[in-house]
């Protein structure tokens, strides 16, 4: 019994894994900013699950410091507190899941109840908790929901597997695959501004586009959760899921309506038309510390002792993808990104062509649309003006859109907070259909297998560096021009705490 809209009816979310770091530093803040705001439905409960005994007193007072409590909202947040129940239990044991179930049938009063799980627990255990939540948790009153975290699987044929096991347990519109990247403000507003703008519209193609860049940098290494990390790599943490979403909303064609299912139909389409990446298209890197760094900066990747000796573990990639159909065959699509870079940012760089039949000696620079997704929302678009005064020189400058300027009382939500909502009201545009994620593994599985199996190794960049050297040239080589003579600026404003 699917009910998408009437909140009336008594809804239990439950948190699986809410001992775990997952749990305190984003689920619990996040629930309770949707509790705080009102926009959850009236009647609902919150139920923590993990193997860890303890009390709900321990999990909130665990949860304080990374959770905004505004004035005048303290009684509140008791109020919230006070709606939590915390279960300790196995997650391999049918019988704890029971004891669970009649945790949670306590609560849920009338001829409808409706259930939410949200699966914040390590890979190891997945299938376990999968399976006891369908044979004894399963709501009868009112609809059941999944939420997942990644990583989907390692591979193609891992992957696979995970859904194939998903698939005999639950329907797919139960089934939720959160990438929280499909919840950040600018990544949602990429559809808007690509079909809400006839502007782009006729530009939005290989005859003006020289290339897409999209990147993803953090200016921070392991910090000391290297183990964790060496099993994954940068290229499954980052760019086979977020840097590949963002890329499938910049290049499908328009979607049929705003269907949920509509726009993911032409996500994998674009997906479809995109050749597995061979290893000429891709350049990996690993950090090393930098001897004129403090503290952490002076740390490489391999001195983490958490990673194994003489791991090849990349922590920088940069890719190419070409996408095989009418609209951008032969523009690069490039995906970068890395840990331990001189910046924290993410943003996709559309590359325009130069313009023809120049008459400015040169001096003219191409133009870019630039979506700025964190930090500081922002969208610009760099062109050519002529330079204030007498003198006839030209000068870059931008067309700037600054959320925090433009819209300086809005409150632009976390990208949980949209997401877990988004289940609430049973709305699956934001997150990975199981066919997204085939396409995905398609395109990354042989790849990450050769760079694996031929064990190679990933040149060196210094902490708190642009990345390797030898990324400048591979950019270049994909035809996009990085000239240094111009960086935006995010205006001086009073940012919101």
């Amino acid at each position: 019994m699917e009910n998408k809209t009437d909140f009336n009816y008594p809804h239990t979310f439950i948190l699986l894994g809410a001992s775990g770091d997952l749990a305190r530093k984003k689920i619990y803040p996040t629930i309770w900013y949707l509790y705080r705001d009102n926009l959850l439905p009236e009647k609902t409960k919150f139920v923590g699950y993990a193997r860890t005994k303890q009390t709900i007193e321990e999990v909130k007072e665990k949860c304080n410091k990374y959770i905004k409590v505004r004035p005048g909202d303290e009684e509140k947040y008791e109020k919230f507190w006070a709606n939590n129940d915390y279960i300790a239990g196995s997650y391999d044991k049918r019988i704890d899941y029971e004891l669970l179930n009649q945790s949670i049938t306590k609560y849920e009063k009338g001829p409808v109840a409706n259930r939410i799980f949200y699966l914040a627990v390590p890979p190891t255990v997945f299938e376990d908790v999968t399976v006891n939540i369908k044979n004894a948790c399963i709501s009868i009153k009112g609809f059941t929901r999944v939420i997942i975290e990644k990583p989907f699987g390692r591979d193609d044929e891992s992957s696979n597997k995970l859904s194939n096991h998903l698939a005999g347990l639950f329907k797919e519109e139960q089934l939720y695959r959160i990438d929280h990247y499909l919840g950040k403000e600018m990544v949602q507003n990429l559809m808007t501004i690509r079909f809400a703008n006839q502007i782009f519209n006729p530009s939005w193609n290989r005859e003006n586009i020289a290339s897409v860049l999209i990147s993803f940098k953090e200016p921070f290494g392991t910090e000391g959760r290297g183990g964790y990390f060496d099993d994954f790599g940068i290229i499954r943490d980052v760019m086979q899921n977020h840097l590949l979403q963002i890329l499938s909303l910049v290049a499908m064609e328009k979607p049929v309506s705003l269907n949920p299912n509509d726009i993911r139909d032409e996500k994998v389409k674009v997906l479809r038309h995109i050749r597995p990446i061979e290893l000429d298209d891709i350049l990996i890197g690993q950090y090393v510390g930098n001897p004129d760094g403090k503290g952490e900066e002076t740390l490489g990747y391999l001195d983490d002792p958490t990673v194994p000796e003489g791991s090849v573990t990349p922590t920088y990639a940069l890719a190419a993808l070409h996408i095989n159909n009418a609209r951008w065959q032969g523009v690069p699509f490039v995906l970068r990104c890395g840990k331990a870079l001189n910046e924290r940012k993410a943003e996709v760089r559309v590359q325009f062509r130069d313009v023809p039949g120049d008459i400015f000696d040169g001096h003219a620079k191409r133009n870019e649309l630039v979506i700025r997704v964190q930090p500081g929302e922002a969208l610009y678009l760099k062109f050519m003006s002529k330079s204030p005064g007498m003198k006839f020189d030209l000068v870059e400058t931008e067309l700037d859109l600054t959320y925090s300027m433009r819209y300086s009382g809005a409150d632009v939500p976390d990208a949980y907070e949209r997401l877990i909502l988004d289940v609430f009201t049973g709305t699956q545009m934001h997150f990975v259909r199981n066919d997204e994620l085939k396409e995905a593994w398609r395109i990354f599985t042989p790849v990450l297998k050769k760079l694996e199996e031929q064990h190679i190794k990933p040149l060196p960049y210094v902490y708190g560096s642009r990345g390797p050297q030898e990324a400048d040239e591979r950019l270049s080589s994909y035809d996009f021009k990085y000239s240094g003579s111009y960086k935006w600026k995010k205006p001086a404003t009073v940012e919101k705490s």
